[in-house]
């Protein structure tokens, strides 16, 4: 009987890595896809002129807050996977702790609202309006998600490149270094239109890649 139990103990860690590691995969499409219903459908809200983290305002911000929690827990189970698999790009360590990091700031972005911004939610004054303690913290967060994502992207890419993946190489160093560039527009232009764009592409691709990496994960 002890020996029965020892032996399916592996088996059920095996099980609940793979539920952790397809959680992951889920993340970013349901992320994306919340995000866009609600920018589509939200009275007020322009894909050019606000950035998703303000639909976390209003009486249906509790939607975006949770998307943010959702998709950071998601991301931090499939840290714990990651680090019992073996991924060829991500590693044991270092590219597990960066999809681990990127998810506690998520999260963290769901636990502070960034604020209400020129004209949303319905009601606000245009403009770019004060930023409180809770939106500072809010941009925060965000700047942890943002560079554990980039630095994973390029980790990946790395180690890919050492062993001669130049397609899987190529892909990470691309979308780590798109988005490292749509941020900085993003910061630098104030905001501008092309930037909101720009950097909302970015965060799709971004999301495409942690998908993408983990399936590869789970097929292997």
């Amino acid at each position: 009987m002890d020996e029965a139990i020892s032996a399916a103990r592996p088996v059920d860690r095996a099980g609940s890595d793979r539920a952790l590691l397809a959680g992951g995969v889920l993340a970013g499409p349901v992320w994306v896809t919340v995000a866009l219903v609600q920018g589509l459908t939200r009275e007020g809200f322009d894909f050019r002129r606000h950035p998703v983290s303000v639909l976390s305002n209003g009486d249906l911000g509790w939607l975006q807050i949770a998307n943010f929690i959702a998709a950071g827990l998601l991301c931090v189970g499939a840290a714990v996977a990651l680090r019992r698999a073996r991924h060829p790009g991500l590693g044991p360590r270092s590219g597990p702790w960066l999809i681990g990091q990127y998810g506690v700031g998520l999260v963290l972005s769901g636990v502070f609202v960034a604020d209400p911004l020129d004209g949303f939610p319905a009601g606000t004054p245009a403009g770019p309006g004060e930023v409180s303690w809770h939106g500072f913290a809010h941009f925060a967060a965000g700047a942890v998600a943002f560079t554990a994502l980039i630095a994973a992207c390029l980790v990946a890419g790395r180690r890919y490149g050492r062993q001669g993946e130049r397609g899987w190489a190529a892909y990470s160093v691309a979308t780590g270094v798109f988005f490292a560039a749509a941020w900085l527009a993003l910061i630098g232009s104030g905001g501008r239109p092309f930037a909101m764009i720009g950097f909302a592409l970015a965060v799709v691709a971004g999301w495409a890649w942690v998908s993408l990496t983990l399936t590869r994960t789970l097929r292997d």
